[in-house]
């Protein structure tokens, strides 16, 4: 069960993630645009890791497992990217993030020894039901067809960087410098497959061409991840993922603000996912 403060990380983390995928989304070129958010990002944690005190990476399988989670993370952005290219957001961000949840309970509990109680079991349903009946409609496109098999890719990615945090933390890795060296990994696999068939320069024309988006994402995502990374290193993967994919609400809460129209069916799946949320974080003594 999560501690009221590991409660307040998770939340807090799913706000800054949907609010960076949005502006993502809004990029008229994300599968470049993604390049631009992850090198902020990397020197945004860099700076974070100037104050780490002690040894950043106490074992090698701390090492070892951050270089797993980079390798994973570079998988998860490019899959995200071309998703958000193909679908709509809502579309693209139930089945990855869904997907990922039926991914990771299994192993959390199976190998990473999480206990698995009632409630968590009622409130990991109820999450993953509310990302089902938000958006979760048959494609009748192609091209959201394709969509959706890349947010499924997408969706093992993320379970699998997630389950690597965790063992990188568990084996003694500082959340600074496990989150800074891994999105270090997974940035130049990230523009490597950029780079066949256009110039470098022309990337980079590319990839700031709305700096001030690429800013704004890039720092959000930084809080997001060093706040998901915080309370990792204390809650369960399978309990920290589930909570998180309460970003789908805030993401659909985030559109309502700017002006998109809620269905019944998204309403009702965000009030899901919020007392999934609810009945899985609350604190038991």
């Amino acid at each position: 069960m999560l501690s009221s403060a590991a409660l307040v990380l998770v939340l807090s983390s799913a706000f800054f993630h949907a609010l960076w995928n949005a502006l993502l989304k809004r990029h008229e070129d994300p599968e470049n645009a993604v390049v631009g958010v992850i090198a902020v990002t990397v020197v945004s944690g860099g700076l974070w890791a100037l104050g780490l005190e002690g040894d950043a990476f106490p074992s090698s399988q701390a090492l070892l497992w951050t270089l797993v989670a980079g390798v994973l993370e570079s998988g998860y952005l490019a899959t995200l990217a071309r998703a958000l290219h193909h679908a709509p957001l809502g579309l693209a961000y139930t089945v990855s993030r869904g997907g990922a949840l039926l991914l990771v309970w299994p192993v959390s509990v199976l190998w990473l020894g999480e206990r698995l109680t009632p409630w968590a079991v009622v409130g990991a349903a109820l999450v993953a039901l509310g990302m089902a009946v938000m958006n979760l409609v048959r494609p009748q496109e192609g091209r959201v067809g394709e969509g959706v098999l890349w947010a499924l890719a997408c969706a093992a990615c993320i379970a699998g960087f997630n389950v690597s945090y965790k063992r990188a933390l568990g084996a003694g890795a500082q959340p600074p410098a496990l989150f800074t060296l891994s999105l270090g990994v997974a940035l130049p696999l990230l523009v490597l497959p950029r780079l066949r068939g256009q110039s470098w320069p022309g990337l980079l024309r590319k990839v700031i061409a709305r700096p001030l988006l690429l800013v704004a994402a890039g720092l959000l995502c930084t809080l997001s991840f060093s706040l998901l990374l915080l309370a990792l290193a204390h809650s369960g993967a399978g309990a920290v993922l589930t909570l998180r994919n309460t970003s789908i609400a805030f993401a659909l809460g985030l559109g309502a603000l700017q002006g998109e129209r809620l269905g019944r069916r998204q309403l009702a799946g965000a009030g899901l996912v919020l007392l999934g949320a609810v009945v899985l974080g609350w604190p038991r003594a």
